[in-house]
Parts: C-alpha cells; structure tokens; sequence
C-alpha cells in the first residue's frame, strides 16, 4: 500500500462522537484507530487494525520560486528498495501540471498554480514491476488542493453607478447600494472578507461598510445650489485590515427637483409702452419670474389683482416659456388716460405642501404702460343713427343730424359725406360740415321701408382719417294709396236668378300700413237697378241682385263700379268696377254655359262645326300667305343686297359683254371731265336688259379738282329720280391734281400714246384685231380711249 512518506500524528477530534478518536500513522504503514473511553478512573484503550486512509495533499497557490513546487512523496510497502519498483502518475494534470519521479516517488508541482482557476486536482498513483510490468498493487487516488493567497482584489459589479435622490432630503434616506466580490477563497481567511468605505463625497453621503449602502449625510441640500455630485466607494478585503487589496467605483448621484423655490421678478415694476391705437388682444409686452426649480415645479401662473388698469389690460401665462403676456383687453385712450398702473402676482401652479414653510410661493410687480399718441379718425357721437321720416316729407326738410369729433388734442374740424355705393338714387344730402342729413328727392314707403345709408366722417386737415358708421332710415307710412280689389273677379249670374241672391264677396287690399289696421268701406258709385252691394264690415262685402230675369240675348255682360274707402287720414278710395257675366245654369245654379259660346249653341251650332270653320279660316290664310311669298319671290333681286355690303361697288353681270366695244358699262372719261353729265344715266345695281351701243367720249377737258367732282357726283345722285332706293358706295380711281408723282394709273395713257409703237398687235392674230386698230388708227387724227367695264 502507498503510503505518506512523511510520518506525523494528527488528532482529529470528532465532536458529535460521546468520546474523541485519536487516529495514529506509524511508519510501518498500520493505522491505528483507539478508542477513548472513560471507566471510572481507568482510560481502557481498544486496538482495532484497518486499510490505508489517504490524506490530502497541500499546495500553495502563486509559487514564485526558481525550483519546481515540492508536493510530497509516494511509496509502496511493496517496494524493496531494489530499485525494481516504478511509480507511475495518471489524473488531472499528470505529467502536466504534475511530475513523478519512477524511482523515488517524488511528486512536484512543475507549473504555476492559481486557486481561482482551479481549487483542487484529482490524482491517481500505482506501482509497477519494471521487470514484470504488472502493478504490485491496485491504483490508489488522491487529491491536492490549492491553499489560497490573497491575490485578487475586490471588484465592483459596476464600474459607475447612477443614483437619483430628491433634494432637501432627510439625513440617512437611502440613495443607492454597490456591491463588490472578491475571487479568493472566502472559507479560508479573510482574504475575501469585504469593507465598504468613501474616499469622496464626504460630508454629503455615507456608506455601510459592511452592505455597501450609500446614505444622505447632509441634510438641506438644494439642487438649486449644487444639483450633480460624484461619490467614490472603496472596497477593501482583509477586513480592512492593512495589506489588504482594494476596489473603487463611482456613483454619479443627482439630485432631483422639489418645489422647494417660490418664483420672483426680478424687478419691482416694468415699464412698457404702446400705441393707443393697439387692438384689442394685441400684446403689450412681456415679462417672466425667475423660478429655480424646473418642470411642473417650474410651472407659473399669472393674473392681475388690482391697478387703475384693470379694466383695459389683461395679462396671459405663456405655458411654452413661461411667461406673462401683457395684452389690450379694452381700447386705450391717449388723451384721456396716458399711463396705465396694474399689480401682477405670480404663483406655482403645482405646490408641494412639505415645503410651505419656506415661505409664500408668489410675488407681486408693478406694471405701468404708456399709451403714446396716434392721430386718431373721427369718433362718432353713436354706433349708428336710426332716424323716421314719413314718406309724403317735402324735399330740402332735415330728417336728423350726424354728430362726430375728433378724438386727438387737436381736435381738427370734421367734414360729412355720404357714400354714394349706399345710396345709389340719391335720396338724401347730408351737410359737410354740421352733418344734418335732408331729403333730395320724394320717398315712396310702399316701395322701400327701411334705407340702410353709410356716412363718412375725415378730418378737414388730414381726409385719410375717415370714418363711418351706418345710418337707418325708417320711412313712416301715410295714407296716400287707396285700397283696391284684391283680386280679380269672375262674377256670373244666371238666367234664371231670384232677386237678392248672393253672386259674389269681394275683398280689398291697401299697400298702406296704419297703424290700428285696415277699414274698408264698399258701396255703390251710383243706383244700379240690376245689382246692389251690402257692407260685411269686416273688410268684405257681399254682391247681391235686385231682380230676376236677365236674358243674355238681350245682355251678356254687365258692369258694376264698386267704390271702396279706407277710413285713415286723409282718407283714400277708389272705384273699382266688377264684370258680370250672364250665364246659362241649371236648377241648381251650376253654370252650364256663358257669353259667345252660349249664344252660338242656342242657334244651334254644335261644338264640331265651330271647330270645322276654324279650320277652314285657317286653311285660307295659310293660302294667302303662300301667294304672296311666290309673288315677291318673282320681282327682280337687286346686285346689292345687303345694306351692311360696304364693299366696293363692283357690279357682277350674268353676260359676257360685247368685247372692246360694250364701253357703255363704265364711262372713264367721266372720271376726267366731272362736269360732263350723261345724257343717258342708267341704273348698275339691276341686271341689264340689253347691251348698250357704242359710245365715243366726249373729248377731254382739263380735270378739275377732286373735291368739286365729288360734290357734283353727290348732287347727281341726289336729284336722280332712277338712283337707287338704298345706300350704295361708289369708288373712283381720281387722285387729283398736285401729285408729284403724277398719275400711276393707266386711264391718262391716252394723251401720251403716240410715244409708243403699237405695230406689232398687227402680228398676233385675229384675236387682237379690234385692239390692234384701235392704236394704229392714230394716224388718221382720231383720238382713241380704253374703256374698262368695271
């Protein structure tokens, strides 16, 4: 069996036995194992023979040394000492970590060993024959372990820590706990025996040694004096004994707000300004309490609470930048009033009643503003002006009066006027300078009630002020219309009627309007022997006959004048008359039939023959008609139709003409001798009937001027009996004299045609004969024209 080379006594005294046992190892390998126990006075010890019990094998941690790490000794009792037994290592870390010698047995360690990375090894050792090779015993195991050093320092979960704590926080109220662990063994001395501790931070904060809890060791801390904080924590092992390792970290404490700061101005008053023009809800200025706490705590309110300003200024709490807004919150006046005072207080909207005691949490300013001068428009005495008039006032009377002023300290005089887009018929005049408005033209209640006119007041010196206002203009009724029928009637009576029978109610209408309603009267213009009329008095009247038997042979309709009074003042009636009709009934006194129809029927012409003479009238103007239409179509068409036909006049002809010599159509030499009048005058706007014969001009005179042949032309024309009907235009291709250019135009080509040699119009055929001997016959003394059919 392989036994510890190393040979010492080892108590183990065993607390739960009744009696200690005390294990010896001797070196001839036997174990013995006594029992103590106590008879009397007498100690009787047993001896009791048992197998090897291996111990453990102890090994320091972090050898520094320059030799490998002695272990301890392994050797069989099968071993002679012949040098034949070899020892062989096997488990964690054999030939590794852990060395044999075969023939001593020596274990070393030959590496550096830390506990924390592993504590213990498990070994197996057995000796062999080194002749044979067979074990001489059973492999036996073994453990070693690492004894620990303190080689680690203590090492924080976090390297910062983040703590948030409200300020103004009690003494020991908990901020944050930090935790740091140690890697040596903590079963084996105080090498990971922990201790909290602050190296910064003091006097604010504290911490447990043992548990690593951060306190409040201030008390009063204001985040508004110091709001972030930086703690260091030390953790020492060794039980903060010297020589120990250690750790830190940093704790990153803030504090958080509390409404612990009433807000305050920061100036007593404030002085501001502006325009007395400004408009309601336009802003003034600003002005902002300062408040150390921030967030809701921040939050502030504003309102006014007194000030001979109240009633025109206003103050709103900007909710964004926590400000109050002055604002106009009734028109301010210059000249009345120049500086306007209130007292502003301002408040926390959130209060936090653990901190009153720190005092009230408002403040109070003085805000004066300054209204500064702007030239105001005219100001009027009233929003609007409501005058009566009634409607029969004569013009030029006064019906009311304007009245405004000019609001600066000047007090400029003011001009009137009436817009003319309000009243477009100019009924009225108002007075520029005393604003009394008068009636221009007739009113007519019955066509407008109510007239809705604007008038404009400006400054005399500066007409850009201006103002206006409406004025309303009631117009009063009066009795100037007479009532009529109110609708129209169609009244029969029939043949067969009794006398004081009702034919017909009647009503009347008044445009007029009095005020206690309407009376109307009716009655009779004269004695009628057919008819009388009975009064309803209630605005109605009944139609009644006087006698029987009317016959509309003999009278088919009648006419009864109605006269109807209203009883206002003046009174106002009228006559109305009423048609009545005879007609045929039955006994019932239904209407059958009445007037022509009834007639014809009663000679005895039925509905059908009525309807077939109808047509037959019809049929024959229809004829006529259509003959005269085909009558007119037959007369001559004028050349010029249309009297918006402008053109010139350039008659077509529906013939070809006779050549060179129909030069009867257009007279040229007309052209050159105005005063020349045609004995013949035709008309050139029907076609012609036959061509006409040919005819010499006259000889040529002189031109006169254009003017005087135009005036001769217009008196021709004039006194011309055959001229047409109608407008027509005539051009004439005169230029008159002085041009000097002299004419372009072809038609004076004649005085100057004997410059030219017209020969060769011989040599073009029959065609051009008539041209050809109208230019060669020159010779002869005769003078030829070109005439041109226009």
């Amino acid at each position: 069996m392989i036994m510890n080379h190393f040979l010492w006594l080892l108590p183990l005294v065993f607390s739960h036995l009744s009696s200690p046992v005390i294990l010896l190892e001797r070196s001839d390998g036997n174990l013995f194992h006594w029992n103590h126990l106590m008879e009397g006075d007498k100690l009787v010890l047993h001896r009791s023979k048992r197998d090897w019990m291996w111990r453990q094998f102890f090994l320091s941690e972090e050898y520094t040394g320059s030799n490998y790490q002695y272990v301890g000794k392994l050797r069989s009792d099968k071993d002679r000492g012949d040098g034949t037994a070899r020892y062989v290592l096997s488990g964690e870390g054999a030939g590794i970590i852990f060395r044999i010698d075969e023939k001593s047995g020596d274990l070393h360690a030959t590496q550096r060993l830390d506990r924390e990375e592993k504590a213990s090894y498990t070994l197996q050792a057995q000796a062999f024959n080194k002749i044979t090779g067979l074990p001489l015993e059973p492999a036996t195991e073994f453990i070693v372990k690492i004894h620990d050093i303190n080689d680690n320092e203590p090492k924080f979960t976090k390297a910062v820590y983040t703590a948030s704590v409200p300020e103004m926080s009690d003494v020991g109220t908990f901020v944050i706990e930090v935790n740091a662990t140690d890697a040596d063994d903590a079963t084996y001395g105080n090498s990971a025996k922990l201790v909290y501790s602050i190296l910064q931070g003091q006097p604010y904060f504290s911490v447990e040694p043992e548990t690593g809890i951060v306190r409040i060791a201030l008390s009063n801390m204001d985040r508004e004096v110091r709001k972030e904080y930086q703690v260091i924590i030390q953790a020492k092992d060794m039980a903060g004994q010297m020589g120990g390792l250690s750790g830190t970290t940093m704790v990153n404490v803030t504090l958080t707000d509390v409404n612990d700061s009433p807000p305050r101005f920061a100036y007593s008053s404030y002085h501001l300004s502006t325009y007395e023009s400004a408009e309601i809800g336009s802003t003034v200025g600003r002005i902002k309490a300062n408040d150390g706490d921030e967030g809701e705590n921040a939050e502030m309110k504003y309102r006014i609470v007194d000030g001979d300003g109240k009633e025109y200024l206003d103050i709103i709490t900007d909710e964004i930048t926590q400000e109050g807004v002055i604002v106009v919150k009734k028109k301010l006046d210059y000249e009345s009033k120049r500086v306007y005072t209130v007292k502003v207080e301002v408040t926390n909207t959130h209060q936090d009643p653990n901190f009153t005691v720190l005092g009230p949490f408002l403040d109070t300013a003085i805000i004066k503003v300054t209204a500064k001068d702007v030239d105001e428009p005219p100001v009027f005495s009233r929003p609007q002006f409501v005058f009566e008039v009634n409607e029969d006032t004569p013009k030029g009377i006064a019906i009311g009066t304007i009245t405004a002023w000019d609001p600066d300290a000047t007090h400029y005089p003011i001009q009137y006027a009436i817009d003319q887009h309000t009243d477009p018929e100019r009924l009225y005049h108002i007075d520029p300078k005393n604003g009394s408005i008068t009636i221009i033209k007739s009113l007519d209640r019955e066509v407008s009630k109510w007239h809705n006119i604007s008038v404009l007041a400006s400054e005399m010196n500066n007409p850009h002020q201006r103002s206006r206002v409406p004025v309303l203009i009631k117009v009063l009724d009066v009795n100037d219309n007479a009532p009529e029928f109110a609708m129209i009637y169609e009244t029969f009576v029939c043949e067969n009627v009794r006398a004081g029978q009702l034919i017909q109610t009647i009503s009347a209408i008044d445009t007029d309007d009095p005020l206690v309603g309407h009376k109307f009267v009716f009655s009779l213009s004269s004695m009628n022997p057919n008819f009388t009329i009975f009064d309803n008095e209630d605005n109605t009247a009944r139609i009644l006959t006087r006698r029987s038997g009317f016959n509309r042979r003999e009278m088919s309709v009648y006419y009864l004048p109605v006269v109807i009074s209203d009883s206002d003042y003046p009174i106002q009636s009228s006559t109305s008359t009423l048609t009545i009709r005879v007609c045929s009934c039955d006994a019932t006194g239904n209407m059958r039939s009445c007037s022509v129809d009834a007639l014809l029927l009663s000679a005895g012409l039925s509905t059908g023959a009525l309807v077939a003479i109808l047509l037959c009238v019809l049929i024959l103007l229809m004829i006529v008609v259509l003959f005269s239409a085909l009558k007119k179509q037959r007369r001559k068409e004028p050349l010029i139709i249309s009297k918006e036909d402008i053109r010139d006049n350039v008659v077509s002809y529906n013939d070809e003409g006779g050549g060179e010599e129909d030069t009867q159509a257009f007279d040229i030499g007309t052209l050159r001798h105005p005063e020349v009048v045609e004995s013949n005058q035709l008309r050139r706007d029907i076609i012609p009937e036959m061509l006409f014969p040919y005819h010499r001009p006259s000889p040529m005179k002189e031109c006169a001027d254009v003017r005087d042949f135009i005036i001769s032309r217009l008196q021709e024309n004039d006194t011309d009996p055959s001229a047409p009907p109608y407008d027509s235009l005539a051009t004439y291709a005169y230029e008159g004299n002085g041009s000097i250019a002299e004419s372009l135009s072809s038609l004076e080509s004649s005085a100057t045609e004997g410059d030219h040699e017209y020969d060769y119009l011989s040599n073009w055929g029959p065609q051009f004969k008539k041209l050809a001997d109208m230019y060669i016959s020159k010779d002869t003394g005769v003078d030829s024209s070109l005439f041109l059919s226009l």
